[in-house]
């Protein structure tokens, strides 16, 4: 989570020029007080990230002082500054100031209702998604393409039928947290009304590259997004998918993360007269990948896309080899070849990908009459 990936990022989108698109504006964010966390969080739990971070006290049962989620001096001012990002957003979309907005600081995933984890300790896009639905949004829709599992957030919402969360990650069998099966379907409100089929959880396998990945998504998530009609989408565009990154054991190619960006973009045109926030989240190839992933984000997010053929920007690699002494990526994509089967083609028994997709169908499809072999 090394902060250079933020100024990395923020360097190379300035660099291509997205901040000063004639329809972008940039927010500067505050800090998320109290009252506004406890939307999402036990105020208990934020009692403890503010012990943690005034007098260094660890509190293992809130996941704080652990290896994952170490404490320092500034820990809740940092966190409540991410999360303020994004739910500024939610109040500009709300308002119509905004039809799009893009926190790359943040897609804290990891952080449940009463316990931080993964790095993460104010969950930024469960409080967007809150406060909108408090303003009176009907449904939304988070989508994870992190290569961990969004499991704060489902957590948060799985007994709530008004939010679907979709999580496309590697399996919880190889890689943390160890959660996100197809069996974690969704829970009961409080009402009794039934949230079964809104948590949704596609545990693919190590190996994973662009095909497998953006087969997954198509196989899935169009149906599933369409049956729910949401009013909102809410991503999190975790980049530690790339073939590259230190901490996950999928394949992807800058390339493909890209197009995951631009298909989430047609999904909200297509179903929420494009109301779309997007956040980062993991990523820890700091200098190479997340500069260029996130900035494909932004790109497509502000509706001015980049291509992959496009130089990176010269300013930011004469930064990147002054400053960190490391040779540069010089082009924006990784050539690589984004190809994948539709699941109109079939399934394959013999192919894990395919395993894994029909076990999620098979568990969510029926919920909503959706045919788990042919829709």
């Amino acid at each position: 989570m090394d902060p250079v990936r933020l100024e990395l990022t923020e360097l190379m989108s300035r660099e291509l020029g997205l901040f000063h698109l004639p329809h972008v504006s940039t927010l500067t964010p505050g800090i998320a007080d109290d009252d506004a966390l406890a939307s999402v969080h036990d105020p208990a739990y934020i009692a403890a990230v503010h012990a943690a971070s005034r007098d260094g006290i660890a509190s293992p049962e809130h996941g704080l002082g652990t290896e994952d989620t170490p404490i320092f001096a500034e820990l809740h001012t940092g966190a409540a500054r991410i999360a303020a990002g994004t739910l500024s957003l939610a109040e500009a979309l709300h308002r119509g100031a905004i039809t799009r907005g893009v926190n790359f600081a943040g897609g804290m995933h990891h952080a449940a209702r009463a316990k931080a984890g993964g790095f993460c300790v104010y969950n930024d896009a469960a409080l967007a998604i809150q406060r909108l639905l408090d303003l009176g949004t009907a449904r939304a829709v988070y989508i994870d393409i992190d290569a961990h599992h969004g499991d704060g957030t489902q957590e948060i919402f799985y007994n709530d039928p008004r939010v679907m969360t979709i999580s496309l990650h590697q399996s919880g069998v190889t890689l943390f947290p160890g959660t996100g099966y197809p069996n974690e379907i969704g829970g009961t409100a409080e009402d009794g009304t039934s949230a079964e089929g809104t948590s949704i959880n596609i545990a693919l396998p190590e190996g994973t590259g662009d095909a497998g990945f953006l087969r997954a998504f198509h196989a899935i998530v169009p149906a599933v997004v369409a049956a729910f009609e949401p009013e909102v989408i809410v991503s999190q565009h975790g980049c530690d998918t790339h073939v590259d990154d230190p901490l996950s054991d999928l394949r992807l190619s800058i390339d493909g993360q890209r197009q995951l960006a631009v298909d989430i973009a047609h999904l909200a045109e297509e179903h929420c007269e494009d109301r779309w926030i997007a956040t980062g989240g993991g990523g820890y190839a700091v200098y190479d990948v997340v500069p260029r992933s996130w900035s494909h984000l932004t790109a497509v997010v502000a509706g001015a896309p980049v291509p992959l053929t496009a130089p990176t920007p010269q300013p930011w690699r004469d930064h990147v080899t002054e400053i960190y002494g490391r040779t540069p990526t010089a082009l924006m994509g990784d050539d690589a070849e984004l190809w994948w089967r539709s699941w109109e083609l079939g399934y394959d028994p013999e192919d894990a990908v395919d395993r894994a997709v029909i076990q999620t169908r098979k568990e969510i499809f029926p919920l909503h009459g959706l045919d788990p072999w042919f829709d």
